[in-house]
């Protein structure tokens, strides 16, 4: 099994190397100076090395810091509960919803595809090796985390200690079950596609997480203890059950198919995403538009794509109503909440940057532009034409605007009432930079992701992203909008900032388009 683990170790460790020099090449500037036969160079091996490390370092703790000090430590400041017990409370659901979604088992992956597909390694030593490979990776990770954050809010050492085990433990249980149901109906689980039961599962288990202590409801030490004893016996005996099983092979040749393994690193170019694309188009010939030129064409596109483009819309609109309802009933009942959710709505506006960033559509919107339409136009001359280019870019940032407007104007309607009902302000002023910055970053957050696909084009004729510029931007606006959850800034200050860069971010960025989208706006080599 150790060999096993060695040989898997070298194979997964090459194929990140080899990635992280393709990268590099991808880079403007830099791959006109890189030669073709960067593979061979040693150097640039050691370097890719030395990064593939330094991702490995951050896959064991850099993921679990963030975690406990986001998901968990910078919850309790909302909860008069006893922070010991809250802290444990949120830890202990969250696993149970993590254990749910995120297994290790059941993630079809490109190292495991070559592996035992590819290269046809034994199925059952390379699972258990990595396996278990990656559960020490999660109690190394947890526990300095789980240490240092415990005792800051008083929970005693032996507790803290035992809870990463707990997260092993979890995972191990859902493992086992899981194994045990493929052997019983032969349907292997991918855990990239959960199904509706799970993903409701795992929400109940979130409200439960955050929506008790609300009440003053949590678990205290004892009752973790008694979860922890129930969870170890039954990780115990999930631990024979994934040692003793058999039929790892025939598992993973469902798991491990062409179109499960590279949905998983690119969600655009594969059949089984084109597949489920296409049922969701509405193909009806009597569907028609009374505009005309690039309007039309595009009308008739959005007509046709539909259910893409306003279906996630309009569930994360009704979504958001139904946490603004459940907000104002409870801050109805509970004048203290009332107080902490005033107080947010007027320091805690750099917050719904990422709250924006998360709801954006554009990255979807344009997925399905290249994949339903661009992908087979950009092969015809006329359309990378200047004025077919910019005709059709000015009514999909129309349309894009249109759908993330959507969901960003309940938001920006419900703050305002919701900062007058806990308590109002001083300055009425807040009320308008509430709305208008959240719509603000609506439209930034539009232009900003049709621009990136204008002007750094990632696609290939084969859909597969080919841009390394196009993915740093991406990780850029990323942290940039997850660093904004930390800023706590006056309302009237931040709003107003914030609107005044939207705007001129996207007056320039629009010019950037409009002179080098012509030029940019091409398929990939």
């Amino acid at each position: 099994m150790i060999k096993a683990f060695i040989t898997s170790f070298k194979l997964k460790n090459t194929y990140r190397v080899n990635s992280i020099i393709y990268s590099i090449k991808q880079l403007p500037i830099i791959r006109k100076i890189l030669p073709n036969q960067l593979y061979k160079n040693k150097a640039l091996k050691i370097i890719g090395n030395i990064i593939s490390a330094i991702i490995e370092f951050c896959s064991i703790f850099i993921g679990k810091f963030l975690y406990i000090l986001l998901m968990i430590v910078y919850m309790l400041a909302f909860y008069k509960t006893n922070q010991a017990n809250t802290f444990l409370h949120i830890f202990t659901f969250l696993t149970f919803g993590g254990a749910l979604l995120n297994t290790y088992m059941f993630n079809p992956t490109k190292d495991k595809y070559y592996a035992m597909i590819i290269m046809n390694m034994d199925a059952k030593k390379y699972t258990l090796s990595n396996y278990y490979y990656s559960m020490l990776k999660v109690i190394i990770g947890f526990l300095p985390f789980t240490i240092i954050f415990g005792i800051m809010m008083k929970v005693p050492l032996w507790i803290c200690i035992l809870m990463p085990i707990f997260v092993v433990m979890a995972k191990m249980i859902v493992s086992a079950y899981t194994l045990i149901d493929f052997k019983k109906h032969k349907i292997a689980k991918n855990e990239n596609l959960p199904t509706k039961v799970l993903w409701v599962s795992i929400a109940i288990l979130v409200a439960i997480s955050y929506g008790l202590p609300i009440i003053g409801v949590t678990i205290n030490q004892t009752i973790f203890l008694v979860i922890f004893i129930a969870s170890a016996i039954a990780g115990l005996y999930s631990f024979f059950v994934i040692h003793r099983f058999t039929e790892y092979k025939k598992m993973y040749k469902q798991i491990l198919t062409h179109e499960n393994v590279y949905a998983v690193q690119n969600q655009t170019s594969t059949k089984a995403i084109k597949e489920n694309v296409a049922k969701q188009i509405e193909f009806d010939n009597e569907l028609t538009s009374n505009k005309k030129g690039f309007a039309y064409f595009h009308d008739l596109f959005v007509k046709r794509h539909k259910k893409i483009l306003t279906k996630a819309t309009k569930t994360q609109t009704v979504v958001i109503l139904l946490i603004f309802a459940v907000v104002l009933m409870i801050v109805s009942f509970n004048k203290d909440f009332a107080v902490i959710i005033n107080s947010i709505l007027l320091t805690y506006l750099p917050y719904f940057v990422f709250i924006m960033y998360l709801l954006n559509r554009g990255t979807t919107v344009t997925q399905a532009m290249f994949m339903n339409c661009d992908h087979s136009m950009l092969t015809y001359r006329i359309y990378k034409t200047p004025k077919v280019i910019l005709g059709l870019f000015k009514e999909r940032l129309k349309t894009l605007i249109k759908v993330n407007l959507l969901p960003s104007t309940v938001i920006a309607l419900g703050l305002p009432i919701l900062l007058y009902i806990t308590g109002g302000t001083d300055n009425p002023l807040n009320y308008f930079v509430l709305f208008i910055s959240i719509i603000a970053m609506s439209i930034f957050f539009s232009v900003h992701y049709l621009v990136m696909y204008y002007l750094l084009q990632p696609y290939n004729v084969n859909t597969e992203m080919k841009s390394s510029t196009y993915k740093v931007v991406q990780v850029i606006t990323y942290l940039v909008c997850y660093y904004m959850i930390k800023l706590k800034l006056p309302t009237i200050s931040f709003g107003i900032a914030t609107s005044a860069f939207c705007i001129i971010y996207s007056l320039v960025s629009l010019f950037l388009a409009y002179k080098y989208a012509p030029r940019t706006f091409k398929l990939r080599t």
